[in-house]
């Protein structure tokens, strides 16, 4: 991924230096015709183009977002709440990921959203455990983790 930004962006400036014109918009269109012929090229390249790599970062950040907002908003609603109707555990979580960059991003990700917190990962790395304000259900939890976190990693460093 990073050989191909630097590619762009050296056809980048050889675009500017042909057009003898220095200036941010040619540099935009550098940098769009270094992306089409990227784009052309990636069969070539060992590993994917890299904006669908760029895109999958941001929909993570974007997911993040949206679980911060939305955990916030719960966490709020029950600090606001007269009398404290939660029910705090702990749970153990088997995650499918397998760098320690990947377990890592999750266990930040965990820790950053209001009501969760990561306490420990196992030596094998393959298990988390999570506190968390309110658990109706730990397996229901453990889903919604896999399927929106643990997904939005994979893509992130899988593809």
């Amino acid at each position: 991924m990073g050989h191909q930004i630097v590619l762009n962006i050296i056809i980048a400036l050889v675009w500017m230096f042909l057009k003898n014109h220095w200036s941010f918009q040619q540099f935009v269109i550098g940098y769009l015709v270094g992306i089409l012929m990227i784009g052309l090229l990636s069969r070539f390249w060992p590993n994917s183009f890299y904006l669908r790599k760029l895109w999958s970062v941001i929909l993570l950040l974007l997911l993040f977002l949206k679980e911060l907002v939305k955990s916030s908003f719960t966490v709020l609603g029950q600090i606001m709440r007269p009398k404290l109707n939660i029910r705090p555990g702990i749970f153990a979580y088997r995650t499918e990921l397998k760098t320690d960059w990947e377990i890592t991003v999750l266990s930040c990700l965990i820790c950053l959203t209001p009501g969760t917190l990561t306490m420990e990962v196992s030596r094998e790395g393959n298990m988390l455990y999570i506190h968390a304000m309110d658990i109706n259900d730990k397996d229901e939890l453990a889903e919604q983790i896999r399927g929106s976190f643990e997904r939005a990693i994979k893509e992130v460093t899988r593809s």
